[in-house]
């Protein structure tokens, strides 16, 4: 039993087996190295890597495998220290990891030794690798070497992931322009371009494709990938199209299917598409349909505008309606009555400049006076409220040898009844759980109160220390008449 626990990781996290006539199959697989016992001074530890092509191999090669080893140390600093290890290959299937000082060295509990093999080339086989692991370490009573088996799955190689994304670099071509064909796709497929009257092989790393001959109609090509161990072959098609195409003859007795119709004389294009028809202008901008009428069950639009330029504007945004003036400002909505289930915006006034406002951030709302940013005054029957502190570590004095007070400015709520006052104590120092009066108010008037507090097992409490922990009253205050 070995005195130290090897876990082993990969990525991918299933290692897949390589498939003759592919890409080698790679990967990386991690040894880690913990101790859960006592610390194990340890000299060497070695890796067996099974090599062949069976399902117990890991890969044929183990020259592509580049090895690294690094020890955290958990336990002794502040912050895990990392350290690199020696590893280096012993061998025709061995890696050998040794300290870097060359020396013994404690494996303490909790650190971690992170073996880092790079690049494998996976064996073609799918099973179980098992790798071998042999440490080397010092007892009491001599050199102890002892075996693991730490088991590594490679999983069967799944099917090559089909081609995608036919495509020509221009939807839309010109006569005798130029055309390439691009897709994305595996480099293990064997590729071939069909098109009417022949077809072309590619190689499987080109991705792309030019025609010998532009085409001067409509034409559709077909990407014909196949797998060269499977022979499963995919199939993708992509159109394209010529702006202006050249027919020896048309004769049509039913009906015409075409992608688009256009003018000779004047080049406005009617495009058909899968939900209607689209207008084009004689520069392929967007047309105009002239009508004396339109009898329509809806309208999908980006906006509408009067018949002048500097008529308003109504744009149609994903979260609603913008309504704009002429010249891009925002607009005006004349209504003699809004009936709406809800108002999103950022601030209410009145219909003149100096009226009262209201904005409203994330924690409530603010009431300003006169157009400005000076608080306001929220008027109702029953009263009005407001809120303050005081600041931290001020205004404290001294009320008995055991106790002392503040006296807290109301002025600013401009109460003008008796005001009932809420209280909390606050402060960065802290300790104030340990206050007794916190809540108690005395002296109230409509422009001041007073708090008196005192440690709950009577001991000396002094202004200082309110200073030192930066006490202040939260308070909130209620009028009524």
């Amino acid at each position: 039993m070995t005195a130290l626990t090897y876990t082993i990781l990969t990525d991918p996290p299933s290692l897949e087996a390589s498939v003759d006539g592919r890409s080698p199959s790679t990967g990386t697989a991690y040894l880690m190295v913990t101790n859960t016992g006592e610390t194990v001074p340890w000299l060497r530890i070695e890796i067996k890597v099974p090599v062949g092509d069976g399902a117990g191999h890991l890969t044929r090669d183990i020259s592509t495998i580049k090895p690294k080893g690094e020890y955290t140390d958990t336990q002794s600093g502040p912050q895990a220290d990392t350290q690199p290890v020696i590893v280096q290959p012993q061998g025709a299937n061995v890696f050998q990891v040794t300290p870097q000082s060359g020396r013994i060295e404690g494996f303490a509990p909790g650190d971690y030794m992170l073996l880092t093999l790079e690049d494998v080339t996976v064996a073609p086989t799918a099973g179980v690798a098992v790798l071998m692991v042999t440490e080397t370490i010092r007892t009491p009573s001599g050199w102890q070497i002892s075996d693991a088996a730490v088991p590594l799955v490679k999983a069967a190689p799944k099917e090559i992931p089909p081609p995608r994304d036919f495509r020509p670099d221009k939807a839309m071509l010109d006569a005798g322009e130029n055309l390439t064909l691009s897709w994305d796709g595996s480099n293990d497929f064997s590729y071939e371009i069909r098109f009417p009257g022949g077809q072309v092989d590619v190689a499987p790393d080109a991705r792309a494709w030019s025609p010998a001959e532009a085409p001067k109609r409509a034409t559709t090509y077909i990407l014909v990938a196949t797998d060269p161990t499977t022979q499963q072959q995919h199939f993708l098609t992509t159109t394209v199209q010529v702006r202006y195409p050249v027919l020896e003859t048309l004769t049509a007795t039913i009906g015409i299917d075409t992608p688009w119709v256009q003018g000779t004389a004047n080049k406005g294009r009617v495009t058909f598409t899968d939900t209607g028809v689209e207008i084009f202008n004689n520069s392929g901008g967007q047309g105009t349909v002239t009508a004396d009428k339109a009898d329509l069950n809806g309208v999908n639009t980006e906006w509408v505008q009067g018949r002048s330029s500097d008529d308003g504007q109504i744009t149609f945004p994903k979260d609603g309606i913008d309504v704009r003036q002429g010249n891009g400002a925002w607009g005006n909505v004349h209504a003699d009555k809004a009936d709406l289930n809800g108002v999103n915006t950022e601030w209410v006034q009145g219909r003149s400049s100096d009226d009262g406002w209201i904005s409203f951030p994330k924690e409530g709302l603010n009431v300003y006076r006169a157009g400005t940013h000076e608080w306001g005054t929220v008027f109702a029957k029953h009263g009005r409220m407001a809120s303050g502190k005081t600041r931290p570590g001020q205004g404290w004095r001294v009320y008995a040898p055991n106790s002392i007070c503040i006296d807290v400015d109301t002025t600013a709520g401009q109460f003008t009844g008796n005001p009932i006052y809420l209280t909390s104590i606050g402060g960065a120092g802290g300790m104030q759980y340990d206050l007794v009066g916190t809540s108690a108010v005395y002296d109230i008037t409509a422009n001041k109160f007073s708090v008196y507090l005192k440690w709950r097992d009577d001991r000396d409490l002094t202004p200082a220390m309110a200073q030192q922990f930066g006490w202040y009253i939260n308070w909130i205050g209620y009028d009524t008449p």
